[in-house]
């Protein structure tokens, strides 16, 4: 697991802490190790297989809880703590708090009122004119969250997580079941959740175990064409 992929790990846990309303020290403990994680000039696997648990609590913004758990991603690929924490909040709300202006009170305002999971649906209850009705909301706010769906959708080259994610896993759902395909799984920046998504990615083991895992990636424009298609 590369220093990205920690930092969008913890990030991502930030994000979902921040939209459950925790504590404000502990959403800011996951956001300063990420952004140390980013900007760490050694490869942090290097670093760990050195000296250690130990040696990880050398790096600016890592503390004990958070040297455990870049030590369970290293070994692991996974967080047992994101996890617990994607039953409590969805992960895909994290992409809400891309578009400009609009933070983690609201997004889960939206999600516990109106049930809005993604980007197209909080664009759908906008023109609908849905969200001036909530509290704290109005229709300047309501033109505004708008306008910044509209600048997100004009970034060239990568498609937005809360766009491209529900075709992802149906096509996950497809390979699962393809002949041949022992398991499955999306990887890259679907996997992390990342707020935008250059291709599509997974990852899938064949039942004749003499051969590796495999990742396979299509690019995002495959699937606006499909949609175009339909």
């Amino acid at each position: 697991m590369t220093n990205k992929e920690l930092a969008d790990t913890f990030a991502l846990v930030a994000d979902l802490l921040e939209i459950k309303g925790e504590i404000i020290y502990k959403t800011l403990a996951y956001r300063k190790a990420a952004e140390s994680l980013t900007s760490l000039g050694r490869d942090v696997k290097d670093i760990w297989k050195e000296g250690g648990q130990k040696a990880l609590l050398d790096i600016p913004g890592v503390g004990k809880a958070i040297a455990e758990k870049i030590e369970e991603l290293l070994k692991t690929g996974k967080l047992e703590y994101l996890e617990k924490v994607k039953k409590e909040v969805p992960p895909e709300l994290a992409t809400l708090l891309q578009i400009p202006d609009l933070g983690p009170k609201k997004v889960g305002m939206f999600y516990k009122k109106l049930g809005i999971l993604t980007i197209d649906q909080l664009k759908e209850a906008a023109q609908q004119q849905k969200l001036r009705e909530l509290p704290g909301m109005g229709e300047k706010s309501e033109a505004k969250i708008l306008a910044g769906i509209e600048s997100l959708g004009r970034r060239s080259g990568r498609l937005l997580l809360g766009h491209l994610l529900p075709f992802a896993q149906e096509l996950l759902a497809s390979v699962r079941i393809m002949p041949g395909v022992k398991a499955a799984e999306l990887a890259g920046s679907l996997r992390r959740m990342c707020h935008t998504v250059g291709d599509i990615a997974y990852w899938w083991l064949p039942e004749n175990r003499k051969m590796s895992l495999l990742v396979s990636r299509l690019p995002p424009t495959w699937h606006a064409s499909r949609a175009k298609a339909q």
